[in-house]
């Protein structure tokens, strides 16, 4: 019974290899000859420049600026009176929630950000841009701001603070 699978096995494998492969071997050539492979060549290398910082007299972009005190405009706001409380909240943050009088003279409550209640009239600075008071009427406080643009040069701009129902 050995010797039976044996001599089959060998007649097996015997009928797998005896056939010419030329068919194969002429498809392979044929495909093969237009598939050259094409590479680019590489870029031309650039020459380093180093590049000098001369800039060192210029303002930094990424510190804060300083007030100055002497920059152009007859405008400029008192920066050696002492602050009020309200200055520092910006005015985004600050919430008119009423008015009263009080002999004679209207105040307006302003409520800050952490819930604390100030009474302010005409003539109080508000903000952070030397917001003083101008008016006090019905639902609005109205302020002066003085604002320093990027030349340094000082102007006032109007804001107002609407009465929150």
């Amino acid at each position: 019974m050995k010797r039976l699978a044996t001599l089959l096995i060998v007649l097996g494998l015997t009928g797998c290899g005896g056939g010419s492969m030329d068919d194969l071997q002429t498809f392979v050539a044929e495909t093969g000859r237009d598939m050259q492979g094409k590479i680019e060549p590489l870029p031309q290398v650039k020459v380093y420049e180093p590049f000098t910082y001369n800039a060192f007299d210029l303002p930094d972009p990424f510190k804060p600026r300083k007030l100055s005190t002497g920059g152009g405009g007859g405008m400029q706001p008192d920066l050696n009176r002492p602050k009020e409380p309200l200055e520092a909240y910006s005015l985004e943050t600050l919430k008119m929630v009423g008015m009263l009088s009080r002999q004679g003279v209207i105040h307006a409550v302003i409520k800050t950000p952490d819930n604390t209640i100030y009474h302010v009239r005409k003539g109080n600075y508000v903000g952070q841009n030397f917001g003083i008071i101008t008016q006090i009427r019905d639902g609005e406080v109205s302020l002066r701001e003085i604002v320093q643009d990027s030349a340094g040069d000082w102007s006032d701009r109007i804001s107002a603070l609407l009465l929150q129902e």
